[in-house]
């Protein structure tokens, strides 16, 4: 499964019963709880990551893709243009591009 493939299944899931759907009930209950979520899968993979556990890791850091995607559904920002925005960034130092933010 391509990550355009999971952003659109949970696009779909926005009109979907949020019984019988877990993404469905995630955005049921607003983006700030989509955020929410997104922040504990966050710490639950730098946890792992600090532990060493590469099995543990890889696990997370698939909870993480997921919830970011609710997130980023949750407040109508379309995959598409979270990877357009880093292909503009791509050939540019990241402290150049990070100097240029500020």
């Amino acid at each position: 499964m391509t990550l355009d493939e999971l952003f659109a299944t949970i696009e779909a899931r926005k009109g979907a019963d949020p019984d019988t759907s877990w993404t469905a009930k995630l955005l049921s209950k607003g983006p700030e709880k989509c955020a929410e979520k997104f922040g504990e899968e966050a710490v639950e993979a730098i946890i792992e990551a600090v532990k060493g556990d590469k099995v543990g890791l890889t696990s997370e850091a698939a909870d993480v893709m997921y919830h970011l995607l609710v997130m980023l559904a949750a407040r109508d920002v379309q995959l598409c243009d979270v990877l357009e925005e880093l292909a503009r960034r791509q050939g540019t130092s990241g402290l150049v591009e990070k100097a240029a933010r500020s």
